[in-house]
């Protein structure tokens, strides 16, 4: 079942298409690599999705929702509700500890904090980091700070998680652990993983690719020889 449409969609920045008629369809619970070298448009692509920029032609519906029909509210609410973002870089906030980092977004959204916080407990001890919680990002090595992301990034139960380039900072073994988690997890949590990466070693564990190139859509991969999804983590 289609859950994200991508109809025509351009963008532009100053006189540089960085999408130009791009159409592609994602499929709900679906596990996809967006793969192509830099300045191919497969960020912008995905900051589009999360609801971080708009096109300038054509129309991205999710799950039904017209993003461009939406106001500055309820675009601030389809990313707090909808949408789990990993970067390449944490973006978490030093001045507060590791746990209200990933407090802030159940926070923001009005959300009621006690299911989000247990909820956050129980993956970060899957994870191998409830020790952090109560430190400062600064505190934390650059592998435990990614993990803290992924807990925020999941703590909302996300119904699509978008991740742009997020093993971008690792050596090879460790983007191929990262990988891992990252699709376990969205089977977990039935969740709809994108994963934006020029990395031809993280795109060859998906069994559906998207290749962007100049901002277009080069080719569309359905592999059945791929590594295929991992299972789901016992609980």
């Amino acid at each position: 079942m289609s859950l994200v449409n991508v109809n025509n969609v351009s963008k532009k920045y100053g006189n540089q298409f960085a999408l130009k008629n791009l159409s592609l369809e994602l499929e709900e619970k679906g596990q996809y690599a967006i793969l192509g070298a830099s300045g191919s448009g497969k960020s912008t692509l995905l900051y589009l999705l999360g609801g971080l920029d708009k096109p300038d032609q054509g129309e991205i519906e999710v799950d039904g929702l017209s993003l461009s029909k939406l106001d500055d509210q309820e675009m601030a609410d389809y990313r707090n509700t909808k949408i789990g973002f990993i970067f390449q870089f944490h973006f978490l906030l030093p001045s507060i500890n590791c746990m209200k980092n990933i407090l802030l977004p159940a926070e923001i959204g009005g959300h009621k904090v006690g299911p989000v916080k247990k909820q956050a407990l129980e993956l970060a001890d899957y994870l191998g980091i409830s020790q952090c919680l109560k430190k400062f990002p600064y505190e934390l090595s650059g592998g435990e700070q990614q993990r803290v992301n992924i807990v925020r990034a999941l703590s909302l139960k996300p119904q699509i998680l978008l991740c742009d380039e997020p093993t971008g900072n690792l050596d090879s073994e460790n983007s191929q652990k990262v990988t891992l988690l990252l699709q376990k997890l969205s089977l977990e949590f039935q969740s709809t993983l994108a994963v934006v990466t020029h990395d031809p070693s993280v795109a060859q564990r998906f069994q559906q690719k998207f290749v962007l190139k100049d901002g277009q859509l080069l080719e569309a991969q359905r592999a059945p020889d791929a590594a295929p999804p991992p299972p789901a983590p016992e609980n």
